[in-house]
């Protein structure tokens, strides 16, 4: 194995020097992968969604132009899928860089920024990037959000909901305290899986953005809409706050989404049939494989997301060991050697194919 170069860091930035990346899940290349490790769809894009790229593509005159500068096509697709106006959304490349811009136009503040400490991992990257104070409030013993924790100043509050990597959903009267109680900070509810719950309109908050002029919802199209790789995100929140997100975005990059990744998108929204039956389908593999992982003696998160948080009970065996063992037979999950979870494993829902074959080398293992 080559031993990689270090960069020589000479003419960086102070703060290049100190920055700690976030690290993704591994994307090995393996002649029999079962890649259950970075929470992508098992199904494929809706076939509406192929067909508008596909034709984005054939058409020469329209790439040689610059895309619609502020996606007015797909804002109001979801602002019709949502019941909103097109003031009241807000796209970017993925949900990611909606979320830089969000620590940038709302958390350079004085007080702290909270969030749970087990949580997205980005989260601590944009606070440091940003140069803001992040405070983490534990989860308590069963890892879920005790709003009552929460209870501070603070400078703003960012909780992922559907949690990740633990999966546990946050109830909608709970983000409304947060909202109500925190009403001179921005409340962010990022909700990168939340159609992943059984019931989406009892669970999402985008349903409380007119009744909260300080909360924002984030979502994506990586997940349940299987377009992970176009890097589609956006936010919802009351148009004050939806235009400050904007003015930010101009100040870096006036044209985020290209012709395709807009096309695409909307066309996903508009398919809402084959959205809601893979939707449906994923839940249900989900439940499969809760019970399969039960009756392999793990414990197991309750899920409202496209994977699970499980923990193998297992004498002599850890966490650790069983993610190294599932390896070695092309199986990848994810693991995280932290405090507190270093005895979980976070795994992606695959098909029926892919979740029969880890539970087969678990069987094995175990």
């Amino acid at each position: 194995m080559t031993t990689p170069t270090l960069p020589n860091t000479r003419l960086w930035s102070d703060k290049a020097k100190s920055l700690s990346p976030y690290v993704p899940g591994e994307q090995p290349k393996h002649a029999n992968l079962c890649k259950l490790n970075t929470n992508e769809n098992p199904f494929a894009p809706s076939p509406k969604a192929i067909a508008a790229m596909r034709a984005v593509l054939d058409d020469e005159a329209v790439l040689r132009l610059y895309p619609e500068p502020e996606s007015d096509a797909l804002r109001q697709a979801l602002a019709d899928f949502h019941g909103l106006d097109i003031d009241e959304v807000f796209v970017g490349n993925g949900s990611d860089e909606v979320l830089a811009l969000v620590f940038a136009s709302f958390f350079l503040k004085p007080q702290p920024l909270l969030t749970p400490d087990i949580g997205y991992s980005f989260y601590p990257v944009y606070a440091d990037t940003f140069g803001v104070e992040l405070q983490k409030i534990p989860l308590n013993a069963d890892f879920c959000i005790d709003i009552n924790d929460y209870q501070a100043p603070c400078g703003g509050i960012i909780i992922a909901n559907p949690n990740a990597p633990t999966g546990v959903l946050l109830s909608l009267a709970d983000i409304e305290t947060l909202a109500r109680r925190h009403s001179d900070s921005v409340v962010v509810i990022d909700e990168a899986y939340i159609d992943y719950a059984d019931d989406v309109a009892a669970a999402s908050a985008v349903s409380l953005i007119r009744k909260y002029d300080n909360l924002v919802v984030t979502q994506t199209f990586s997940k349940s809409r299987a377009l992970a790789g176009l890097r589609v995100g956006m936010a919802f929140a009351n148009p004050s706050l939806i235009a400050a997100l904007s003015a930010m975005k101009n100040s870096f990059n006036s044209y985020p989404l290209d012709r395709v990744a807009q096309a695409g998108a909307a066309a996903s929204i508009a398919d809402g049939e084959y959205f809601e039956q893979k939707r449906l389908e994923v839940i249900a593999l989900r439940a499969a494989l809760v019970n399969d992982l039960n009756e392999l003696g793990f414990k197991v998160l309750p899920s409202s997301a496209n994977f699970v948080f499980a923990a193998p009970n297992h004498h002599t065996l850890s966490a650790k060991d069983v993610f190294e063992k599932l390896r070695e037979q092309g199986v990848i999950v994810r693991h995280w050697q932290k405090e507190r979870i270093s005895e979980y494993l976070r795994i992606t829902v695959g098909t029926a194919e892919q979740n029969a074959r880890l539970i087969q080398v678990l069987t094995q293992i175990l």
